[in-house]
């Protein structure tokens, strides 16, 4: 199976540079049936794009602009949004000679051979690289592939849950995720959560005595909830003055595998501007069939099956 990279993997390739560098170089691309990737200038008032081939321009008519736009199941704002950034096409049509006219270029074509070739290919467990294009307080929106769509949805992306998206990625930022599931050609569910570890993985990383960072997640009548890891909270005494979204510094009571718990006392919380820090994978493989959270003494079972549904 060909692996296909999301949108502006290839943007600074030298083979992609070269490319552009000429006509000759992108008419040898199109005799190839090569995809290459430049930047969008402009966006028409009749959404097509204009490219920035470097040796001339080209342009994306609206249709050609992403999978869907002709049927209506994309909206134009998947082609609207690309000004400024990478695209990926093929070359449908050079001029000749290129005296000043545009090369016609085609996003859906680049898309369409990703799905064939690739995203058709997944399954269920598949670990895949992908870039977040957007946040929604719903879920993660990726690339999976040549500006193809997919959503993590909110509470799969970590075990310690959170109010909005942001709280773990930024737009742009390059991460690891699993298929969940095929829910039709190029349309693939996801999941993270199972990448950043179990909870034995994560509680081994800590001590009993120690004093820690922490993020305060939800604040309940009989505790505070603080996470110290993405798939690591514990529970601290309740106190006053103190709000979700906190940054703290927590006092590590005990760890209690058997029943998944972990005892804080907070020490100090106060409000900072912190950025997500990069997810660390403590999975390395490129697939999984099934994932355990909970350790083996545990009664409580949380688990995920790639082959069944994942279980509360």
């Amino acid at each position: 199976m060909a692996v296909i990279k999301p949108e502006g993997w290839l943007l600074e390739t030298n083979e992609n540079r070269e490319a552009l560098r000429s006509p000759a170089g992108l008419m040898r691309a199109a005799e190839e049936g090569r995809t290459l990737e430049a930047r969008a200038l402009v966006c028409d008032s009749s959404h097509n794009l204009i490219v920035d081939l470097e040796c001339m321009k080209g342009i994306i008519p609206r249709e050609e602009g992403a999978l869907g736009l002709d049927d209506g199941t994309t909206r134009d704002i998947a082609v609207i949004s690309r000004v400024n950034k990478a695209v990926c096409f093929k070359i449908v049509n050079m001029p000749h000679p290129p005296d000043g006219k545009m090369a016609v270029l085609s996003r859906r074509a680049a898309q369409e051979e990703a799905v064939r070739l690739y995203i058709s290919k997944l399954a269920p467990g598949d670990i895949i690289d992908a870039r977040v294009t957007h946040l929604e307080p719903f879920g993660c929106f990726v690339d999976i592939g040549r500006g193809i769509a997919s959503l993590i949805p909110i509470d799969l992306i970590s075990v310690s849950r959170i109010s909005h998206p942001h709280d773990r990625f930024r737009v742009g930022q390059n991460i690891r995720t699993i298929v969940k599931a095929i829910e039709g050609p190029s349309r693939i569910c996801l999941t993270h959560k199972e990448l950043l570890g179990t909870w034995e993985e994560n509680a081994s990383n800590f001590t009993p005595g120690e004093t820690v960072a922490g993020i305060v997640r939800s604040v309940e009548s009989y505790g505070v909830f603080v996470e110290l890891s993405p798939n690591l909270a514990g529970l601290a005494e309740p106190r006053e003055g103190v709000f979700p979204g906190q940054h703290a510094g927590v006092f590590i009571k005990s760890l209690i595998p058997e029943k998944m718990k972990v005892k804080l006392i907070i020490v100090d919380a106060f409000d900072a501007e912190y950025k997500p820090e990069e997810p660390y994978y403590y999975v390395t493989e490129n697939h999984i069939d099934h994932w355990v959270y909970s350790p083996p003494n545990c009664d409580k079972i949380i688990s995920t099956s790639f082959s069944g549904d994942i279980q509360p």
